[in-house]
């Protein structure tokens, strides 16, 4: 019988987006994630199975946390405009706070080779149209109390925003001018 396991799942995948976010998964090497969760290599191998296990656990463990926490926000009370800019403010203060300049980890994922096939693929696209059907929502709410334009179907003025959000996270990995952050966030509130 094998001993007990004497580590917490959550803190290993915790520790292993943090990895991952930083350096990519392509990039991120057995010995980094072991150096990070504090796990030997045949501890980490046995608990997970492959460092791509490793991997879509930790792109999961970002949509049920950081992908949680931005659909609460859009959740707050408060006019649909205002929900949207907070959204957006929000992701740029973090942003440019982070010096690792990571931006968002779905999207990172989403980029690299490994993320665009199989259990990954599918976890970024759940988070990618959980967003886009919150976006719709409020939308549609913003539509129905004459807040926003109704000229165009809330799925595509969704889909829209959702683009020129995502646009604004990959902008923040590189500049470090606000100005134009916040112009990336003032257009896509007119286009509303």
């Amino acid at each position: 019988m094998g001993r007990p396991r004497e580590f917490n799942d959550h803190a290993v995948v915790d520790a292993a987006m943090e990895v991952f976010w930083e350096k990519g998964y392509e990039a991120a090497t057995t010995q980094d994630l072991c150096a990070r969760t504090g796990l030997g290599r045949g501890s980490l191998y046995n608990a997970f199975g492959s460092k791509h296990r490793l991997y879509e656990e930790a792109v999961r463990r970002y949509a049920q946390t950081k992908g949680a926490a931005q659909l609460a926000m859009l959740a707050e009370p408060g006019s649909v405009r205002e929900r949207l800019r907070e959204m957006m403010l929000g992701v740029i203060d973090a942003d440019l706070a982070d010096p690792g300049r990571r931006g968002c980890l779905a999207l990172n994922a989403a980029s690299e080779p490994s993320g665009r096939t199989g259990d990954v693929a599918a976890l970024v696209r759940r988070q990618f149209t959980d967003l886009e059907q919150e976006l719709c929502h409020l939308v549609a709410v913003g539509q129905r109390t004459g807040e926003l334009s109704a000229d165009r179907p809330p799925l595509q003025v969704a889909r829209t925003f959702q683009s020129a959000y995502y646009g604004l996270r990959v902008l923040a990995k590189v500049t470090d001018d606000r100005n134009a952050l916040l112009d990336v966030v003032e257009g896509a509130l007119a286009a509303l």
